[in-house]
């Protein structure tokens, strides 16, 4: 496969999680906050890229684990700084607000 089709791949995929990210922010985190009475305002763009890449992080450790197709290409996406601080930011905006009571951002 060539370079660029291997890009797009990956283009493709960030998008689809961006586009899940979204849907499962409006239609679930959405309710989950508003269940804890905490109002879903503000700039809850922080929430989507939190849930999108949180969703992204789980798809990688699922096929790092237990596909192997591509497997290397995964495992070292794993080994990245970049990506476990991507992680901890995203899990903070996920899981700050039930801490504060508000959506902070």
């Amino acid at each position: 496969m060539s370079i660029w089709k291997k890009q797009m791949k990956i283009y493709k995929e960030f998008i689809g999680f961006l586009v899940i990210g979204f849907i499962d922010t409006e239609n679930g985190l959405r309710y989950i906050y508003e269940s804890f009475d905490i109002p879903f305002m503000g700039n809850v763009w922080v929430n989507w890229f939190g849930v999108s890449y949180f969703l992204f992080f789980i798809y990688t450790l699922i096929c790092s684990l237990f596909i192997k197709e591509n497997a290397n290409f995964f495992r070292k996406r794993m080994k990245s700084i970049v990506f476990w601080v991507l992680l901890i930011g995203s899990t903070y905006a996920i899981f700050i607000p039930f801490v504060k009571g508000e959506n902070p951002f």
